[in-house]
């Protein structure tokens, strides 16, 4: 069994796009029209080849109640890893990217969270171990 796509909720797929990629640098993947929305997904230059992350539209109402609890609550919709925190978090910065916080030793990881944009806190994460 393996993880091939893993998805995320986001208000606007354009939006969206724009973000993972020009922002964090994933390159587009699948964009292929659904009627009103898209099944659009983005990779990781630096990823396990197969994975994709899915822009997945806010077109389930309680979706949108699910990530402004999450978002209000501080907690992360997802993680992505690092090779070095501190040097992504100043790069993110610089191109505006919104940080809740400096990056944090957790014990085993370095965290540092931001906003996507989109509705969502992501968890940038450098594993210690």
């Amino acid at each position: 069994m393996q993880i091939k796509l893993s998805s995320i909720f986001v208000e606007d797929q354009d939006k969206a796009l724009d973000f993972y990629t020009r922002v964090l640098g994933f390159k587009p993947h699948a964009d292929i029209p659904m009627g009103e929305y898209r099944w659009l997904t983005v990779v990781s230059p630096d990823g396990v080849d197969g994975v994709e992350l899915v822009l997945e539209p806010m077109a389930f109402p309680p979706a949108k109640v699910y990530q402004k609890a999450l978002f209000e609550a501080g907690i992360p919709a997802t993680a992505f890893m690092s090779r070095d925190v501190a040097a992504e978090y100043a790069q993110l910065k610089e191109r505006g990217v919104v940080f809740h916080g400096e990056p944090q030793n957790m014990g085993p990881v370095i965290l540092a969270k931001f906003e996507d944009t989109c509705g969502n806190l992501i968890h940038l994460a450098q594993p210690l171990m």
